[in-house]
């Protein structure tokens, strides 16, 4: 019975040999060895030849027989199904059509955006000896001990069953947020207005998709979260860049001449260079948003590190119209890994937020949220919180001092006041340097981050500008600062002179 010799020679063994019989008969049906009609062998003969068994034979063909290509009865030998439901593909014409779908694939008009913008480059799979990844935290940081009481507690926590829970999140969190933001943020908010999401970028996502429609603008801090632009762009809205300065996103270059459906922008501590929003232009900045009934979005992304005085309130603090809409996140304080965030929404927003929320994922995972309730109820986010304030304030120091002793006089350090990095300026090289000296300083060892692509293409008119680093320092041990400076230093040097 040749039919049934596999062309590479080989006799499916016990291991997977049911999926080899089921791609050997169905790859003879679609090829035309065995016609439409045509009688398979019985069931023992095959595992016979095959040497398997035959409970194994008699699944594949149950199998077959379910996806209609062989008929099978009670007492009679089983066929190929004549005629088959639909045409079967080979092998060759599966992958000429696998080929075709993947040059051509027919994409939505938010797909084929979200093609055009490609996704921003990944941090290399292994990591620099000695890296200053932004937005990456030290492991030895997370509080496993606390962790793992809280949620040994949650998991042995009786239910009567399990099922999906509120798109908005676990109640006892959200009154635990609503508590703790009041205390840390200056934030004053009911729990219903507290929606728990799948980290900061989620909560991006949304307000991009509820908000924005394509042909509608958005004004957007220049530099600014790359993440972020690309959600707002990804809906077809136009970017209205707007400059910052050492206090932040610059309220008097504002759009005016056109209406800007929102308003993106990180005032405790711009990202990437750091400046923190002072009183004035946040009220102009509100100002602005009633003359254009604008939202403003306030990502909050590292708002509880602030080194020598207390963090600064949130612009939502002082919103009287609600027109800000909060985000915040557990990334920097917790793990990136996590994925927990949440959002204070203006009352308006609610309903349509909750429903977009359940559309998306149901909910955030429950058990985390119910141990974030537990550590933020006990007091035990908020010590973790202050012991992080003062790890990181150690490696901000060793940081300011090594470049300071490694580094040319020349730098300029920008960020310094808050957060978990710093943007170091070298006049001594120009932004189009920026490549070769990130790709150097990995070669030895050092991870560091170009700032170019956090800016808009410039315009023919702007001035040149210099060459600019972004350096994170929460993943680091002190010792690791230095030594990965002093080797930037060479670096630095190594590229001046080409």
């Amino acid at each position: 019975m040749g039919q049934f010799d596999k062309e590479d020679g080989h006799r499916p063994g016990a291991t997977g040999a049911g999926r080899r019989i089921y791609d050997l008969l169905r790859g003879q049906i679609a090829d035309g060895t065995l016609l439409p009609g045509a009688s398979v062998m019985a069931t023992r003969a095959l595992a016979a030849e095959l040497g398997v068994s035959r409970t194994t034979v008699t699944a594949v063909y149950e199998q077959l027989a379910a996806e209609g290509f062989l008929v099978t009865s009670t007492g009679r030998a089983a066929r190929v199904a004549s005629p088959l439901a639909v045409d079967v593909p080979s092998g060759e014409a599966l992958k000429r059509q696998a080929r075709q779908a993947q040059a051509t694939p027919c994409l939505s008009g938010f797909g084929r955006r979200v093609a055009d913008i490609g996704a921003p480059a990944l941090p290399h799979a292994e990591r620099a000896r000695f890296d200053f990844l932004y937005g990456a935290v030290a492991s030895r940081d997370f509080p496993s001990l606390a962790w793992r009481r809280a949620y040994q507690g949650a998991l042995l926590h009786q239910q009567h069953s399990l099922y999906y829970v509120p798109p908005e999140g676990d109640p006892a969190l959200r009154r635990a947020l609503q508590s703790y933001l009041r205390r840390a943020r200056g934030i004053a908010c009911d729990a219903e207005q507290v929606l728990v999401v799948h980290g900061s970028q989620q909560a991006i996502d949304l307000c991009a998709r509820l908000l924005l429609d394509a042909g509608d603008a958005f004004a957007f801090e220049n530099p600014g979260y790359l993440m972020a632009r690309h959600c707002f762009e990804a809906t077809g809205a136009r970017l209205l860049a707007t400059p910052v300065d050492g206090h932040g996103l610059d309220t008097g270059r504002l759009p005016e001449a056109e209406r800007a459906r929102l308003a993106y922008v990180t005032p405790s501590h711009q990202f990437p260079l750091g400046g923190v929003l002072p009183i004035g232009r946040r009220q102009a900045l509100l100002q602005w948003a009633a003359r254009h009934d604008a939202w403003i979005i306030e990502d909050d992304y590292d708002g509880e590190f602030r080194y020598g005085q207390r963090p600064i309130d949130a612009l939502q603090s002082i919103d009287t119209e609600g027109r800000v809409i909060y985000v915040g996140t557990f990334s920097k304080a917790l793990s990136p890994q996590l994925r927990l965030g949440y959002m204070v929404l203006p009352h308006a927003l609610v309903p349509v937020f909750r429903q977009a929320k359940r559309l998306a994922d149901r909910h955030a995972p429950m058990l985390e949220q119910q141990v974030l309730a537990s550590l933020i109820d006990s007091g035990a986010y908020e010590r973790h919180v202050r012991r992080m304030r003062r790890e990181n304030e150690r490696r901000r120091a060793a940081l300011l001092q090594a470049i300071t002793q490694y580094l040319p006089k020349d730098v300029r350090i920008d960020g310094t006041a808050a957060g978990l990095h710093v943007v170091l300026w070298l006049p001594s090289l120009s932004a189009q340097q920026e490549a070769a000296l990130v790709a150097t300083a990995r070669r030895e060892g050092v991870g560091v981050y170009p700032v170019g692509p956090l800016f808009t293409p410039p315009t023919f008119d702007e001035p040149p500008r210099s060459a600019g680093l972004i350096l994170g320092y929460a993943s680091l041990s002190i010792e690791q600062i230095q030594q990965g400076i002093s080797i930037l230093a060479l670096v630095i040097a190594r590229i001046g002179t080409r």
